[in-house]
């Protein structure tokens, strides 16, 4: 796989580093580090000095940034892959995104640096806006990721799946972990007066055919070496996944980004989104 690594020098980047020993070997591993240069705020400042004073700080942190990809470099792992620095200029975003589209690469990785609860809401950290907006599979870290023996895996459908296939068929993780394939289904209760035990059968009924739809998934997956356990419950999707990767000391949840688009996705939020903004578990998101 292609990967881009994204670093600006936090702890939690540094945590995107280290978490390279977890993934399989990159057919390419690129670097990027983006400047946000700031411009002089001063509206009464000649604009030959303004463009002065901005070429001085962009100077300065050009070579801040060099020697940070320089220092990330001694880091990476032996057997990382070709890797590739890129410094460049500009909104960070639209640069991690621009570069993961020009690239082709099919996993970005970055720590998420939050904004707090209102603002992020509002506006969107750096690590929500790539995951709404960045192509191809992304890994972010909220904190370190120690280990990765254990993946939970929330499937909702045959989308869901198709795309989580299509994904781990691919050999992400340098050891296959176990995966936890979790499939959360609402409480069926018809619009229609029913008693309870009829209520029940209808829920026990659902409960089977989930089961059956993940013991599916189980088998594709066998052949490329994953070992698999099947829950399916009822219950919230966000609220369950969290509960079950709590029950199973999961090292690592694995989520496609189904759900809105674009500006009524960010504020509004996807289930991938909700994990995210929980800051709990390193969360790997496909699709």
């Amino acid at each position: 796989m292609k990967l881009l690594l994204t670093v600006d020098g936090s702890d939690n980047s540094y945590e995107a580093v280290r978490s390279l020993k977890y993934l399989a070997r990159a057919e390419a591993l690129h670097l990027l580090h983006v400047l946000d240069v700031p411009r002089p705020a001063y509206p009464m400042m000649m604009p030959e000095v303004a463009q002065e004073l901005y070429e001085t700080v962009e100077r300065n942190m050009r070579d801040d940034g060099t020697r940070l990809l320089d220092r990330i470099v001694s880091l990476l792992p032996l057997d990382a892959g070709p890797v590739m620095k890129h410094l460049v200029v500009g909104s960070p975003v639209d640069q991690i995104v621009a570069l993961a589209e020009q690239l082709k690469v099919n996993l970005i990785l970055l720590g998420a640096r939050g904004l707090g609860p209102i603002k992020e809401r509002l506006v969107g950290s750096v690590s929500h806006r790539v995951l709404t907006f960045g192509p191809g599979a992304k890994l972010i870290l909220p904190g370190p990721l120690k280990a990765l023996h254990r993946i939970l895996l929330p499937l909702q459908g045959s989308y869901d799946a198709e795309y989580a296939l299509s994904f781990l068929q691919q050999n992400p993780f340098r050891d296959a972990p176990t995966i936890t394939l979790l499939t959360v289904l609402p409480h069926t209760r018809p619009p229609w007066p029913v008693d309870a035990i009829s209520a029940e059968h209808m829920e026990t009924h659902s409960l089977h055919t989930g089961t059956d739809f993940l013991e599916d998934i189980a088998a594709k997956l066998k052949p490329y070496g994953y070992q698999t356990r099947v829950v399916t419950t009822l219950g919230t999707p966000v609220d369950e996944i969290l509960h079950q990767a709590k029950a199973s000391d999961t090292d690592l949840i694995l989520v496609g980004s189904r759900g809105r688009r674009g500006i009524t996705r960010m504020v509004l939020g996807s289930v991938s989104h909700a994990l995210l903004h929980q800051g709990t578990y390193p969360l790997m998101i496909f699709g």
